[in-house]
């Protein structure tokens, strides 16, 4: 019977997938460029500085160790044979195994825009999250050392796209213009700070429904954000953003939400490549043409029962890994693998203090506001890995909610800090 798994990618898919084969004593390799698992829906409290790294990551080896059949590699996948199950690092090492399962994650997708994989902030790792945060305080400490900077787009943010990335992340950051900057900096004209959103749907948060999309948008607006809607990039500069419809905004700060496409590597594979050039896998989680390589995660396009494609969010990811664990064992036990059934637990986003959206289940019973806002709150702590991520998250919330401080607004990528204002300029 076979009996070792590679699993490329640390994420929750990866994870949950490593975790239901240790149950059972499959020998695991689990290779991921990082040595830690990051809880992506909080990025973005990263990137503003209510969060710190420890309380949204996690070291993999910590997470494995009482799975003694699992082993962690830190290493960067360069290539992926699927015939022979075997995946190549950077160092030129490699790993085989009798089963393999690709959960290697996504990366930003800029649709071809000129300039932005080089301007824009993606939001999708740590090293994003901080990177972004750098830029932020970059700018500010500019302006309040000269008000100059004003003149050339300083407090311009622009956001693209408006779904929960782009909507949690306008929300954090007018958050921050209306409650924290004015404590760390008393003398910024904080209300000529413009959050812009710009979108080429017609509303935020595809997906949602219509209440939930009005009350975001609503709440998102009484806080000073600005979106414009029908409205795509058709290029990005040092020092600007070139509109679809040929207007210009000044700004230094763009933040990339616009969507997501399959890594790389994933993309390498050789293997049948669908929406967003991820894999469009078989109803139980298999590549197309392989019943011993597995597609799981942002890597795979998944479906339900009925075929229709299911969101790239955590709880699919996470439900995938858990699935194709017990296809693994069904493989190697000589059974059949059977259909990935995802059960909906409902989707929700989080759009400033005492106000998020939420809909629970697959009925999508509707919550807004402070009740939407606790909700948050306890599904996002109950999913953060181990106790110190849980009680991290929580001790920061409580006091990111009663004062003004943010104890993590650290620089720490001094090239994004440091800003060329002269830049085409």
């Amino acid at each position: 019977m076979k009996r070792s798994v590679v699993v490329v990618g640390g994420g929750f898919a990866g994870v949950a997938c490593a975790k239901g084969l240790a149950k059972h004593g499959v020998d695991v390799h689990l290779v991921d460029r990082n040595n830690y698992h990051q809880f992506q829906p909080l990025l973005y409290q990263v990137a503003t500085a209510q969060l710190g790294v420890p309380d949204i990551a996690r070291p993999l080896r910590d997470i494995f160790t009482k799975h003694g059949t699992v082993r962690v590699t830190t290493g960067e996948v360069v290539a992926i044979d699927a015939d022979s199950k075997t995946v190549t690092l950077a160092d030129g090492g490699t790993l085989s195994g009798d089963v393999l399962v690709l959960a290697a994650g996504a990366k930003a997708n800029f649709f071809g825009t000129p300039g932005a994989e080089a301007h824009a902030y993606p939001l999708y790792c740590v090293d994003d999250a901080e990177r972004l945060r750098s830029r932020i305080l970059g700018i500010m400490d500019a302006v309040d050392r000269d008000q100059k900077y004003l003149q050339q787009g300083a407090f311009n943010f622009v956001i693209v796209g408006a779904g929960a990335t782009g909507v949690e992340t306008s929300g954090a950051l007018a958050e921050m213009v209306r409650d924290v900057l004015p404590h760390f900096y008393p003398d910024l004209p904080t209300l000529l700070l413009n959050v812009i959103v710009v979108d080429r749907a017609p509303h935020v948060l595809n997906g949602f429904s219509e209440k939930s999309q009005a009350f975001a948008t609503r709440a998102l607006e009484e806080d000073g954000v600005e979106f414009r809607f029908g409205t795509g990039v058709k290029e990005i500069h040092p020092d600007r953003v070139v509109l679809s419809d040929d207007s210009e905004i000044i700004t230094h700060l763009v933040i990339w939400a616009g969507g997501l496409e399959a890594s790389s590597v994933v993309g390498a594979a050789g293997l049948a490549q669908g929406r967003g050039g991820r894999i469009d896998v078989e109803p139980d989680l298999t590549a197309p043409g392989y019943d011993d390589v597995f597609v799981i995660g942002d890597a795979a396009n998944h479906t339900d029962r009925d075929g229709n494609p299911l969101p790239q969010l955590g709880s699919v990811a996470q439900q995938a890994g858990t699935w194709a664990a017990r296809n693994v064992i069904a493989t190697m036990s000589g059974h059949p693998t059977t259909v990935f059934e995802y059960h909906d637990k409902g989707i929700m986003a989080m759009v400033g203090r005492n106000a998020a959206v939420a809909e629970l289940g697959s009925d999508r019973h509707e919550l807004t506001g402070p009740l939407a806002f606790a909700a948050w709150l306890g599904v996002h702590a109950s999913l953060l890995s181990g106790v110190r991520g849980k009680v991290g998250a929580l001790a920061s919330w409580g006091q990111d909610y009663v004062s003004k401080k943010r104890p993590t607004a650290l620089v720490d990528h001094p090239e994004d800090y440091r800003i060329d204002w002269d830049e085409e300029g």
